[in-house]
């Protein structure tokens, strides 16, 4: 606890300057951000290829692992940064599903932008929260803990999306991406979730068994809450007569494009008939029982169960090949059951939880 107040108090002298210094800035600690980034890739604790993340002492390891599908460029992407915001305590996983003419373009984007942008605006709510006479941490820890968790991501994502929108070399009318996002905090998991992309978790039962836990929703446009929403806003749910498994959001105007998604960045031809960047955020607490959380695009879980998927990287004897051994099940797994259908890219990243057994 002795860490954390000092954390808070630093942070607030910290932006107390900074508000001072430069007004206009929207995340004040944007420069000392960027230099934790340009630090951190540096010494290596930031991964944007397939591969490994496993730094000595730490409880966490990370495999990722990616495969271009048949419909032209991989328009996944995905980062790993340990010692997020140079807290040795923390990781940062985030996996991202493009789609569109410039798919590859907005999930790339979002990639860059959203963890810097996030570490800034949690560094800027700590801040506030320990200037703030009402606020008492020491009274109910976690709830404050995901109460600025969530806020930060809330206005994170809002961000990103609105810089996205006025980016001059990006066009995201038509094309858009999905983001779902871990931090590791200790001993506790903030996930926030926009879009179709899915987290498990792998843990055991009490006869020993590895048993999944599904921890994020899809957001696909048939969720009633979602539907309703979308209704509201005068857009449409529906289904083409060539695959009436695929529910799409359609605008009210005849020849627009349908999203197969309720929730992306990007998309602003369907932004005002129900699709949002809001993302939902959850939290987990880890226990000895909780070994991995597989974060995948719906490249994986099209045609892999969340049991399966578990049991794959459950097996995998070598941590760093688990990733990649999931992928290329999904590989497989689409030939067998998707005949004639173009295989979707597949990604991706398991973050192990505790430190591998010797």
């Amino acid at each position: 606890m002795d860490h954390l107040s000092s954390m808070f108090n630093g942070l607030a002298r910290s932006f107390s300057t900074n508000k001072t210094k430069s007004p206009k800035n929207s995340c004040d600690g944007r420069e000392a951000v960027d230099a934790m980034a340009k630090d951190a890739k540096k010494n290596d604790l930031i991964l944007r290829t397939s591969g490994i993340v496993s730094i000595d002492g730490s409880k966490n390891m990370a495999s990722v692992f990616s495969k271009r599908g048949e419909k032209g460029v991989n328009q996944d992407c995905y980062i790993v940064w340990e010692e997020f915001g140079c807290q040795k305590d923390m990781i940062f996983c985030g996996i991202f599903d493009g789609h569109g003419p410039w798919g590859h373009f907005v999930s790339k984007n979002v990639r860059e932008s959203m963890p810097s942008s996030l570490l800034c605006n949690w560094q800027e709510t700590l801040a506030e929260a320990s200037v703030d006479p009402g606020f008492d941490f020491e009274s109910g820890k976690k709830h404050h803990r995901f109460d600025i968790w969530m806020r930060s991501y809330t206005k994170t994502c809002a961000a990103v999306d609105q810089q996205l929108k006025q980016h001059r070399k990006i066009d995201a009318v038509n094309s858009g991406s999905t983001a779902l996002t871990v931090v590791r905090q200790g001993d506790i998991v903030f996930l926030a979730n926009v879009g179709d992309s899915r987290a498990v978790l792998g843990t055991t039962a009490e006869n020993g068994n590895f048993v999944a836990v599904q921890l994020t929703v899809d957001f696909k446009p048939n969720l009633p809450q979602e539907a309703e929403r979308i209704a509201q806003c005068q857009g449409r749910v529906c289904c083409l007569d060539d695959e009436p498994w695929v529910y799409r959001v359609w605008s009210p105007h005849p020849y627009s494009p349908g999203l197969a998604m309720s929730r992306a960045f990007g998309d602003y031809c369907l932004k005002d008939f129900g699709v949002i960047s809001v993302p939902e955020v959850t939290q987990m607490d880890i226990t000895s029982k909780d070994q991995f959380i597989v974060l995948a695009t719906d490249g994986v879980w099209d045609v892999v169960s969340n049991q399966e998927a578990v049991q794959i990287v459950s097996t995998t004897r070598n941590r760093a090949k688990s990733a990649k051994r999931l992928v290329e099940f999904a590989a497989r797994a689409w030939k067998r059951k998707r005949k004639g259908i173009a295989m979707d890219d597949i990604s991706a990243i398991v973050l192990f939880l505790h430190s591998s057994p010797s």
